[in-house]
């Protein structure tokens, strides 16, 4: 396991594109390290809240990350309890990146373009276009509850069930 020092050791970031018409990019380069077991070991990239800070909407900023441009992602960030944040990267992707815990990774980070950060269904869409209570209470969620409603539906087939689901959790 690599420690938090030896992130900070290795750290650089240099903003890419930081113009009003694109949005803010940041690139770095920083090892892999997995989070100790009684925070569940995940693998992670760890940034830095001066990174954070230069967003809008700071912590609350959904991201995209890439990876050695080998992997692209949505993703929402961490605390990682010194106030900097980490991003988790998945098994499948240090798999793909053939990258171990200590190696070098490097990212680049942009705001998501869907706040979100996940594709709605189109029965949700379909279901708030034709009822104005509906739509009124689904845009009174915050993104994180929109993004549980969608999960909840999303490996739903029958469309039935994904309305009935819908209407459970609006009312």
């Amino acid at each position: 396991m690599i420690a938090w020092g030896a992130y900070e050791k290795h750290w650089a970031w240099s903003p890419v594109g930081n113009n009003m018409s694109t949005p803010l990019t940041f690139e770095a380069t920083t090892p892999i390290i997995q989070l100790e077991p009684k925070r569940g070991s995940y693998f992670v990239v760890v940034i830095s809240s001066e990174t954070i800070d230069q967003y809008p909407k700071k912590r609350s900023t959904r991201v995209v990350i890439e990876l050695d441009d080998k992997v692209k992602y949505s993703c929402g960030l961490n605390h990682y309890g010194d106030g900097n944040f980490f991003i988790i990267i998945a098994k499948k992707h240090l798999q793909k990146l053939k990258k171990e815990v200590g190696q070098q990774v490097h990212y680049r980070i942009y705001p998501d373009p869907n706040p979100l950060g996940v594709k709605e269904p189109e029965t949700l869409l379909i279901l708030i276009a034709q009822d104005q209570g509906l739509k009124k209470k689904y845009d009174a969620l915050t993104d994180g509850k929109k993004r549980s409603l969608i999960y909840g539906i999303k490996g739903v087939k029958d469309v039935d069930l994904q309305v009935k689901k819908i209407l459970e959790f609006l009312n």
